[in-house]
């Protein structure tokens, strides 16, 4: 599947903010030290990357025979911590790939939105609930007790997000082909449901499900989006003919912020000659504001301001 967008809204808003970031970062240093790994050899007879799976990928609860060394079976065992960590590693440049860039394009308009802090811990916790639904339900269908890595599950409970806060937003698939990011998203939710009984796929599809379960469940849970996703689903005036962009929906928020009513007057208050006129530094003030702790925190005037200031730019 290939994505496209084209930005094309307030030009304030990073391609790049913190959390999303800095695991792409950690993800292919990660990456990088697993390639190397499999060339340096422990004294304990394993390599490097070897020891990586065994304490960091996600092991399942009744351990695993690794192989063995002479006449000593190799037994891994599960930690909690590897409910994290595993979602740090990857099996091929594909997966993480895939993953990185979905977390990419999917991620950057959350993460702008809610602030980083949330968005890391809504990240954490899909990926977290993807590793435990396939700790504990996959043996129940027959799974292969096997390490499990990858990030999938944290990046589908970001595209279930992504569903809800922003259905009509259009995606490009090859380029070309516009699809509305509920009906894309929902189409491949639905494939993971029809998989799910691969169980010799080496694909953890219900990490995948789990993911997004907990996804969904976060945004219903949370009371300030959920009154957001109410007032995204009934109001027509919402389509859009735009391709998804990271920058065009916060700007698209801020148009439909306000009755009609109200913008007319914000308008005249702003034409008198008293009102102090908007600065790049005051924008840049509530930009990083943005960034740190979302757009729900705003106070009324800098919503305000920021309206303003992207009715000028375009």
């Amino acid at each position: 599947m290939s994505d496209y967008y084209r930005p094309s809204g307030f030009g304030g808003f990073s391609f790049f903010p913190p959390v999303i970031k800095n695991l792409l970062i950690i993800n292919g240093v990660v990456f990088l030290i697993q390639i190397l790994g499999e060339k340096i050899a422990a004294s304990s007879g394993l390599t490097l990357s070897n020891i990586l799976t065994k304490y960091f990928a996600l092991i399942p609860f009744g351990g695993y025979a690794a192989g063995s060394i002479g006449t000593e079976i190799i037994e891994w065992s599960f930690y909690p911590w590897q409910l994290f960590t595993y979602q740090f590693m990857h099996g091929s440049f594909s997966h993480i790939l895939f993953n990185m860039f979905s977390l990419w394009m999917f991620g950057i308009e959350i993460e702008n939105y809610w602030g980083s802090k949330k968005f890391l811990y809504f990240y954490l916790t899909c990926g977290v609930v993807a590793g435990l639904c396939h700790l504990f339900i996959s043996p129940l269908l027959g799974g292969i007790a096997a390490p499990t890595i990858g990030a999938s599950g944290a990046i589908y409970g970001v595209l279930a997000a992504f569903a809800l806060l922003f259905p009509n937003r259009l995606i490009f698939l090859y380029f070309f082909i516009p699809v509305k990011a509920k009906y894309l998203i929902t189409f491949l939710i639905v494939m993971e449901f029809m998989l799910v009984d691969s169980a010799n796929s080496g694909i953890a599809h219900l990490a995948h499900l789990g993911g997004a379960l907990a996804g969904l469940v976060f945004i219903l849970a949370d009371k300030n989006t959920h009154a957001e996703i109410k007032n995204l689903f009934s109001r027509s005036s919402y389509t859009t003919k735009k391709p998804f962009n990271p920058f065009g929906g916060v700007a698209d928020r801020f148009k439909r912020s306000k009755p009609e009513t109200e913008d007319a007057k914000f308008y005249d208050i702003n034409e008198r000659k008293e009102e102090k006129e908007i600065t790049q530094e005051d924008i840049d003030v509530i930009l990083d504001k943005i960034s740190q702790s979302g757009y729900q925190n705003l106070t009324d005037r800098e919503k305000k301001i920021l309206f303003e200031a992207s009715k000028k730019m375009n």
